[in-house]
């Protein structure tokens, strides 16, 4: 129990960090009055592949740091994690997005206050698509999983490592991942490619007393949960054709 409680408490941790600099980097190029105001996509792609990096560093020798349901999932559908512990993963991973919005939003405050565009305050939390198409933009979520959980699943097998998930990469290998993955996939949806990243700030974005905000998006909420489950599943499937 006591290694379990360890592999959690460092999924939650990794995550929060993930979250933190991965919303934060968007909180500081879209609010108002911000030193990063206008940074752009290629500054929020850097960000949130080092933000990636951090967590890994942080859970990667506890956990395997997934920090990602879709991957918990994928990895036990391929066979390389047990399906005992995907709910604790999974609950860890959302706890820690949630803690990481959270952050965000108190770091930020001010700037929030000032800025008047509800859309621009939901764009720091969560995902929202370029073009409002829900057939691709699940397709698009599908795509991105799909590529980082194969690549996770094919390198951890190569390097035959004893905690799989991003962890297995390396934390340069996939902070460059996803990165690449934003500036290649991510122009239409934003690249969730992950619920706890997603699903779990927009949560804090309904709770949070946010001046102005407006919704939360919920219609939408269901595509950046969705498509990376399928992503992940898609690519056990075809690790375990390949490989198994």
């Amino acid at each position: 129990m006591e290694g379990i409680l360890t592999k959690c408490l460092f999924e939650f941790v990794g995550t929060a960090i993930l979250v933190l600099f991965g919303d934060g980097v968007v909180a500081s190029t879209v609010l108002k009055k911000s030193k990063g105001e206008n940074g752009g996509w290629i500054v929020i792609t850097m960000a949130w592949g080092l933000a990636v990096m951090l967590g890994v560093f942080i859970a990667g020798p506890y956990s395997g740091a997934h920090l990602n349901p879709a991957v918990t999932l994928g990895l036990a559908a391929a066979g390389t994690f047990s399906w005992a512990l995907v709910l604790p993963y999974i609950v860890a991973q959302m706890l820690g997005g949630f803690l990481g919005a959270v952050l965000v939003y108190l770091y930020y405050k001010d700037h929030y206050d000032v800025t008047d565009d509800p859309a621009a305050k939901l764009s720091t939390f969560c995902t929202i698509p370029a073009i409002r198409n829900y057939g691709r933009n699940l397709f698009s979520e599908i795509v991105g999983t799909f590529v980082l959980v194969f690549v996770i699943l094919a390198l951890s097998m190569q390097n035959n490592l004893p905690e799989v998930g991003m962890g297995s990469l390396g934390a340069f290998p996939v902070a460059m991942l996803i990165v690449a993955l934003g500036m290649s996939l991510g122009g239409t949806t934003g690249y969730a490619i992950n619920p706890a990243r997603d699903l779990a700030p927009r949560l804090a974005h309904a709770l949070l007393p946010i001046k102005g905000k407006g919704s939360s998006d919920w219609a939408y909420s269901w595509v950046p949960v969705l498509g990376p489950i399928i992503g992940g599943f898609l690519a056990a499937v075809l690790y375990c054709l390949i490989l198994c």
